[in-house]
């Protein structure tokens, strides 16, 4: 199954495996076992201390789990993890076999602490590109808590077994047979979401060391995105200890497919931008936090930073750099209906609406993108404007008008996603024109109506507007001494990649020159 150049490439991954591997796949019957089987014995092949053994407790035939020296890991598949689950699949052998996990020791450590029974089932499409981080993260979890195990499911070979719990977007994540989590999820809000439900023992430092702190950051910069990685990039080549703190590197740059307007760059993709802001990072020898969450900020000098991991970080100045998250139509039945008819990834579920009707409310860029990318999958889609046109670039709406599938409603305010049967039935929406009221019937809604700032852990802490932006002046200063900010969550005009990144460099600048003074 695997093609030639593959294969050479995995092998040499699997020379850094360090402890023995067994995949033990269940007994039990299933159409694709046959094909299962061949896939594991392409990579068993591939490393001497990786073997395959069938056990004797019959499942469907489709699912195998990884033991470590003969130990269970907790990780477990059910399906062939191709697609971009195939990286999930070789990682966790990898990191199985004794290779470093990827996340943050504060988050491992705070895992290994919880107690009780976690079992975890992540329902995927292989053709997801949100699933894997979901996947990964979990199966990392697994890896440092022998109480947590964790099942990838691939929804397609399962259909049943999706029909029956109404699942509608991937990933889908259960845990103890409960609805988990719905939708894109990086380890932060997963390590969040399990600190709703289950508290993890805390250390308190000391006073000592409280009031002593051992390591101290001249500039920490809290995101990951185009401005927060610019901001580190100009701070560390002014000679300044810097720190990055990041829920996720990239932001939501990592979820655009397509990116044509940074000038000098003709185009590129979020993932490899991604690629490309953490290596920059990594040349400049600057220390980053990934996958956490910052709390709350001490204002003082210097000041304190609180991680959702127990942590404080100490720093002299502090650059906000948080970006944006989408934003909420906040009318019933959206929230309620998340990853059962309620999306915001035209790209991850779209998939699930095959020939259905669906609708994409945003008449901006990324609703028109959204509508045009259903259209080739969908039966039908209404594209739904609260104002009185979209507001999309020509290109794309000479696309949509050329569109068999594709309607237009304009001056339609949504009021209600209507639901039964623990589904998503149809819209209902006002004519701003007429005040008159209509529902439309649909299969599934994707809400695409821009972004909001990520200032909530702040807004107690320095001013911002009524949109949620933190007001900054020309130098990016905030109104607390010593914390600057930049990017999309500021009231800066104009959210672009490019006016992002000039924004991180004035604002470390800024930074810089605030440190010289206050020497």
């Amino acid at each position: 199954m695997l093609d030639e150049s593959t294969k050479e490439q995995v092998k040499q991954y699997f020379e850094r495996i360090k402890n023995p591997i067994t995949i033990r796949l269940y007994s039990g019957e299933h159409e694709k076992r046959e094909e299962l089987v061949s896939f594991l014995n392409d990579v068993v092949s591939l490393s001497s201390q990786i073997s395959l053994e069938t056990s004797n407790d019959v499942l469907d035939g489709l699912r195998f789990t990884i033991l470590s020296n003969g130990n269970p890991t907790g990780i477990e598949f059910s399906g062939i993890p191709m697609g971009h689950e195939f990286t999930s699949f070789i990682l966790a052998i990898l990191q199985s076999g004794g290779n470093p996990i990827k996340l943050e020791e504060g988050i491992l450590s705070a895992v290994s602490k919880l107690k009780g029974e976690f079992r975890f089932e992540t329902f995927i499409s292989l053709d997801c590109h949100n699933c894997p981080e979901v996947v990964q993260t979990l199966n990392s979890f697994a890896l440092v808590n022998p109480a947590i195990s964790h099942n990838m499911i691939d929804g397609a070979m399962y259909p049943e077994l999706v029909k029956e719990k109404n699942i509608q977007g991937v990933p889908a994540v259960y845990l103890n047979g409960e609805r988990f989590l719905s939708g894109k999820a990086e380890a932060s809000v997963i390590f969040d979401k399990l600190l709703e439900l289950y508290s993890v023992p805390s250390e308190e430092p000391s006073e000592e060391a409280m009031a002593n702190p051992t390591e101290v950051y001249d500039v920490t910069v809290i995101g990951g995105g185009p401005s927060g990685v610019t901001a580190a990039v100009y701070s560390a080549r002014k000679g300044l200890k810097t720190l990055v703190i990041a829920d996720r590197l990239g932001g939501q740059v990592k979820d655009t497919l397509g990116i044509e307007n940074i000038i000098s760059v003709p185009y590129t993709t979020g993932p490899e931008l991604t690629h490309v802001l953490a290596d920059q990072l990594e040349k400049n020898q600057i220390k980053k936090k990934e996958n956490v969450r910052v709390q709350r900020i001490e204002p003082g000098k210097p000041k304190i930073i609180h991680l959702n991991t127990g942590e404080k970080i100490y720093s002299k100045t502090v650059i906000l750099s948080t970006g944006a998250k989408w934003r909420e139509l906040n009318v019933p039945g959206e929230k309620e209906f998340v990853g059962k008819g309620v999306a915001y990834c035209p790209h991850c579920d779209g998939p699930f609406f095959k020939d259905k009707d669906v609708a994409v409310i945003g008449g901006g860029n990324s609703g028109v993108e959204a509508a045009l990318d259903l259209s080739g999958i969908v039966k039908s889609v209404t594209l739904i404007e609260f104002g009185d046109k979209l507001n999309a670039d020509k290109v794309l709406l000479d696309k949509v008008a050329s569109s068999s599938n594709i309607k237009t409603l304009v001056k339609a305010q949504t009021t209600e996603i209507q639901t039964g049967e623990d589904k998503v039935t149809g819209l209902t929406y006002k004519d701003r024109s007429t005040e008159q009221v209509a529902t439309i019937p649909l299969d599934g809604v994707f809400v695409q109506i821009g972004l909001v700032p990520n200032s909530g852990f702040v807004k107690d802490l320095v001013e911002t507007n009524r949109f949620g932006e933190i007001l900054v002046d020309e130098k990016c200063k905030t109104n607390v001494e010593g914390i600057f900010a930049c990017g999309d969550v500021t009231n800066t005009p104009y959210k672009q990649i490019i006016i992002a990144m000039g924004e991180g460099a004035k604002a470390a600048i800024s930074a810089f020159e605030y440190l010289l003074h206050a020497a």
